[in-house]
């Protein structure tokens, strides 16, 4: 190694949690030592604790990684989905630019490197930051949206699916059993593929996600369908973001001026009852699907990406986020992905399965 390679490594998981960050952290720190013999610090409470005085870490030895930390959900490091360094909320209310305090706090450490675990938003706060304080940074996709740019994969997204789905397997007996329409609700911010893949995996009858928005006219027709074919019961999945042709969508204002999605579950089931007379019921899972024991997907995609994290450091790329391309680990530009998005293509396959299965899309 020469000179200029890293020898002291930061780890930080910044956004919402999901399942297999502490995957991620434990491959990072499993890598750093056994493959090149470096100290790694666990940033406390994602971009937080490079802000504050005194820098909140710890060391990450191999004596923390017992088998247990595999499997917890969650993030060891904990996290924040409110702290960006550029508009930084303060105790009084005010809001202040404290990108150069994040910038110190990583000097302070004596960092050669650091790694940011998170989805697109903070993936582009921290790119932002690196290129700022000319920072070596490496990014890792986490988000159950599974949205970032440029990555089929993103840590978390998988066992959101699994549970979304396990939902679905519990939701079709009692919906059989008492003659119901079962509507369930999933996140999906901005993008639908929970819903899609869920949907696809657990039987749904009609899928609705934010990139094709529905008419409701077509659900119940879909419904009416059904029930003329002689089935009495049926599952609809929908994202949060759902919404129908007329654009609007289901939602309120947070208490930081924000936009919650929400309720659109509800909504739906108030007007299948309405235009078909079916007893509707409805299920939101909400944060249950963040939270859980990661499945054997998301443990392998996290163990991957934190290994290939830590060799582009040792290689002495920065400015990168590794991704999941075509079964292969890749590195891709962060420039490339904070400026775009990866919403459901109308056009892709699991769009054409669902409808080759019949399963109504609302449109």
């Amino acid at each position: 190694m020469s000179d200029e390679t890293p020898r002291t490594i930061g780890i930080l998981t910044s956004g919402g949690d999901c399942s297999g960050l502490n995957a991620v952290i434990r491959a990072v720190v499993h890598r750093a030592i056994h493959g090149y013999g470096w100290r790694v610090l666990g940033i406390e409470d994602g971009t937080v604790g490079l802000i504050v005085r005194p820098v909140r870490f710890q060391e990450l030895t191999l004596r923390f990684f017992t088998g247990d930390i595999l499997r917890l959900g969650g993030t060891i490091l904990g996290t924040r989905n409110t702290g960006d360094p550029f508009d930084f909320l303060m105790p009084d209310g005010t809001r202040l630019d404290r990108s150069d305090d994040f910038i110190a706090g990583y000097r302070e450490l004596g960092l050669d490197g650091l790694l940011g675990v998170g989805g697109d938003g903070s993936l582009k706060i921290l790119h932002r930051l690196a290129v700022k304080g000319g920072l070596n940074f490496i990014g890792i996709p986490k988000t159950i949206d599974n949205d970032v740019a440029k990555t089929e994969m993103s840590v978390g997204f998988s066992t959101a699916v699994s549970t979304a789905v396990d939902a679905l397997d519990r939701l079709q007996p009692t919906a059989a059993s008492h003659e119901r329409v079962m509507v369930l609700e999933v996140m999906g911010r901005d993008a639908g593929h929970i819903a899609l893949y869920a949907g696809i995996a657990g039987g749904a009858d009609v899928i609705l996600i934010p990139e094709i928005p529905y008419d409701i006219n077509k659900v119940a027709e879909k419904l009416k369908s059904l029930h003329d074919q002689g089935r009495d019961h049926a599952l609809v999945v929908c994202s949060e973001a759902a919404h129908e042709v007329s654009g609007v969508q289901t939602a309120a204002q947070t208490d930081r001026g924000g936009v919650k999605y929400g309720g659109v579950g509800h909504a739906l089931g108030a007007k299948i009852a309405e235009l078909t007379g079916a007893e509707t019921r409805v299920t939101v899972l909400g944060h249950v699907q963040r939270g859980g024991v990661p499945n054997a997907q998301d443990r392998i995609t996290a163990s991957a990406f934190g290994v290939r994290a830590v060799d582009l450091l040792a290689e002495g790329v920065t400015g990168r986020m590794v991704a999941w391309q075509h079964r292969q680990i890749v590195d891709v530009s962060l420039d490339d992905v904070t400026h775009h998005s990866r919403p459901v293509d109308r056009s892709e396959t699991l769009v054409q399965t669902a409808r080759g299965l019949g399963i109504s899309l609302g449109d």
